[in-house]
């Protein structure tokens, strides 16, 4: 499996030569909560109970709010969303999980990446991207609403709501 570029550093040793310790971009657990938070909220103002998920740019959760009456697989579809907002947006360039359906993105010809159990092909993914440079700082995604189009504007609110501090 390939593995997507991040943004990383090496650090330096005084001499000049490359160390090997790794620090990576991604959003601190406070903004990665505040983007949960706010997700869910916008879902809950047009009456949908939502879980949001937000992954960091290891592909792991860094924050998981859930509605108060959210079916139990939205847990695990929300993250699928982030991750594959994440990971796709990152290889493909692409912001949502719908631009990546839209644009028939599935992996390789042989569709091998569908199979990756944390891939999702659903609307609710949004890719987090820094202001400065479009860098992907991670992913986050939404599962709860009567559609894949509302988890994805829920997403798309929280985003856009902190977008400017992305930096």
């Amino acid at each position: 499996m390939a593995f997507p570029a991040v943004h990383a550093a090496v650090a330096q040793s005084p001499d000049g030569h490359a160390g090997h310790i790794v620090t990576m971009q991604k959003l601190d657990w406070s903004m990665a909560g505040q983007l949960a938070i706010e997700a869910v909220r916008a879902c809950a103002a047009q009456g949908y109970s939502v879980t949001a998920t937000v992954v960091d740019t290891t592909g792991h959760q860094q924050a998981v709010i859930k509605g108060d009456s959210v079916p139990l697989q939205s847990l695990s579809v929300s993250y699928r969303k982030a991750y594959t907002a994440y990971s796709y947006g990152l290889a493909f360039n692409l912001n949502t999980t719908s631009e990546l359906i839209a644009a028939k993105v599935t992996g390789p010809a042989n569709g091998a990446l569908n199979t990756i159990p944390e891939v999702l092909f659903v609307p609710g993914g949004v890719t987090l991207r820094r202001v400065s440079d479009n860098s992907v700082l991670g992913g986050i995604g939404v599962s709860g609403a009567p559609g894949g189009e509302k988890d994805e504007a829920c997403a798309q609110a929280a985003v856009q709501k902190y977008r400017a501090d992305f930096r």
